[in-house]
């Protein structure tokens, strides 16, 4: 668990997020952790922003629709519905659905998924299109072994 919060903790400092920040589901399996960032950054960067920080904490980036990719997904959502009670069946198409409405609220968003050994990490990253206000950061890290 500790290991969870090591990964979540560098990811969120990296964005200058970890001030403020709040454990959304802090479980021995999974970890996610919202917060908003201090950084100031451009959406056309949000890509290679996301690609950095999997680097920086020595995890793959990984495409998401690649079947390992399905595969850490759904082990993520394993780990979040054995804490929290979710209708429904595990959709990987549910990250698409969660973009489009971000963006139907007038803002962009980017997603990166990584693997490091033994553990699964899912980054979001949102922002108003108008560039004001806070950039919001979400994380998910998961034991996948």
């Amino acid at each position: 668990m500790k290991k969870l919060h090591n990964i979540a903790g560098q990811v969120m400092s990296s964005l200058e997020a970890f001030d403020g920040s709040r454990a959304a589901l802090d479980a021995p399996e999974i970890l996610i952790v919202r917060g908003m960032s201090r950084k100031r950054f451009n959406q056309e960067d949000l890509k290679n922003i996301l690609a950095n920080i999997l680097d920086e904490v020595g995890a793959e980036n990984m495409d998401v629709l690649c079947k390992d990719s399905k595969d850490i997904i759904g082990i993520m959502d394993e780990n979040i519905r054995s804490n929290v009670e979710i209708q429904g069946e595990t959709d990987i198409y549910g990250l698409y659905r969660l973009k489009k409405s971000l963006e139907a609220m007038n803002c962009y968003v980017e997603y990166a998924l990584g693997c490091l050994d033994d553990t699964g990490i899912f980054i979001v990253l949102w922002m108003d299109k108008s560039g004001l206000g806070p950039r919001f950061v979400e994380v998910v890290v998961t034991n996948i072994q």
